[in-house]
């Protein structure tokens, strides 16, 4: 077996519990399936670099830091995530508030605050794995596209100060967006559609 069909065998087994974690809840759902609780919220998630006045106090508090990242306890085993993919580098879990069905993160198993503290090659990684992780995703939720986000500090909505991308699977027509409410709005208006 070559190594480009080990890599490949490794891929698929990677992504294999992907379909069974994305199996929609409620009435939809095949017979025999139990739901799997995920967490009811996440809380805000302390994670910037400290300011101390030493470098062992700025040590010490980002270790702290770490400690109460959600994310870290996931990548450590010590909270739980439905894990979609994981490698060396990174790991994808279903996201616990998500916008839409199968609505994913790709987070690095180092901690990084944000975008900007993140080094290149890290990022690197995590973005190599967007065409296959996504690729899986929209087979499993059928959907036919997805948006891919960033949110890079508390003014552009991050809550969980370790890096992350959202893979956010979208269906024709399903508004998830307040500008798109808004033109869906306008079109019917337009139309003379009557809607209430």
């Amino acid at each position: 077996m070559s190594e480009g069909s080990v890599s490949l065998d490794m891929e698929a087994r990677r992504l294999a519990i992907l379909p069974s974690n994305l199996c929609p809840l409620g009435s939809n759902q095949p017979r025999g399936r139990t739901p799997i609780p995920l967490f009811s919220a996440l809380s805000f998630s302390y994670c910037a670099s400290g300011s101390g006045e030493t470098q062992w106090f700025r040590d010490s508090e980002e270790k702290d830091r770490q400690n109460d990242c959600v994310f870290c306890k996931i990548v450590r085993v010590e909270s739980p995530g439905l894990k979609l993919y994981e490698d060396d580098a990174c790991l994808c879990i279903l996201d616990t508030n998500p916008l839409s069905h199968g609505h994913s993160l790709i987070i690095p198993k180092s901690h990084f605050c944000s975008l900007k503290a993140t080094p290149p090659h890290v990022i690197a990684v995590m973005c190599s794995k967007v065409p296959f992780i996504s690729s899986a995703i929209m087979k499993a939720t059928g959907c036919d596209s997805f948006n891919l986000l960033v949110n890079n500090g508390a003014e552009a909505g991050q809550v969980i100060f370790h890096t992350h991308i959202h893979i956010i699977p979208r269906k024709a027509r399903d508004c998830l967006w307040p500008s798109e409410i808004f033109i869906a709005c306008s079109y019917m208006l337009i139309l003379g559609e009557n809607f209430h």
